[in-house]
């Protein structure tokens, strides 16, 4: 049995069963909702949202908002009007997911996270409390991305990598003084099992070995090997293989 308020905008059919949607959310035309979902207070779904099974999306959150540049960007946003959420996930309060983006299973979307188009977020992953990620941002399973982190876009990273609170990266050498070019413009790549200190700053094209550790607060200017252990500003190697 649904359970839907009367002050809840609802404008599709396409709602399976056992469904929570609370007073003043608002459900757009097309948009699919599957079994045992819970929709909180002041949630907006736009056309072409898919809500997978048991997932609960908390207060204030936006899914299938339109990138827009009204001028002011260098790079002109290319996206799909269609986002995929798999079942099992948990969508924060006042959280922002963009057109062109899907996310697997199980995965957690922290409060005020704000996911760019054309992203891909795996399953089982956790996306910290305002966490930024942008556009074109490829990111795996099982992956902890921490509180206050910023990734850039055109950026990878794979399964299991764990990314601490605070973490900066960036994708254009030129400060973007030389216009956009998606050529030059590369965030960094992360390899399976790194993990990334509190603070570190990556800076555009490095790549991080498999279970490399760089150091809280390093500044990474150059690719990491393999299971090294970097630390410092510039970052260097401390250890070849750090465990």
């Amino acid at each position: 049995m649904n359970r839907t308020s009367e002050w809840a905008v609802v404008q599709t059919d396409l709602v399976g069963s056992n469904v929570t949607i609370a007073e003043f959310a608002v459900v757009r035309s097309g948009v699919v909702i599957g079994n045992d979902v819970v929709i909180h207070p002041h949630v907006v779904l736009e056309p072409g949202v898919i809500i997978g099974d048991a997932v609960e999306i908390f207060p204030g959150a936006y899914i299938g908002k339109v990138p827009k540049g009204p001028g002011a960007l260098t790079r002109i946003p290319h996206f799909v009007p269609k986002v995929k959420i798999g079942s099992g996930c948990s969508i924060g309060p006042h959280a922002v997911i963009f057109y062109d983006v899907e996310i697997g299973q199980s995965t957690l979307l922290g409060d005020g996270a704000s996911v760019r188009e054309q992203t891909r977020i795996g399953s089982d992953t956790i996306i910290g409390r305002y966490v930024t990620i942008n556009y074109n941002t490829l990111v795996g399973n099982g992956v902890k991305i921490q509180d206050h982190t910023w990734l850039a876009g055109n950026m990878t990273i794979e399964d299991g990598v764990f990314i601490s609170g605070g973490v900066g990266t960036s994708n254009d050498n030129a400060i973007g003084r030389k216009g956009y070019d998606e050529a030059r413009s590369r965030g960094p790549y992360i390899e399976r099992g790194a993990a990334i200190g509190v603070g570190a700053n990556l800076l555009p094209g490095t790549r991080i070995g498999a279970y490399a550790i760089v150091g809280a607060g390093a500044v990474v200017t150059r690719d990491v090997p393999e299971r090294a252990v970097v630390m410092g500003v510039p970052a260097r190697v401390v250890l070849k293989d750090g465990y």
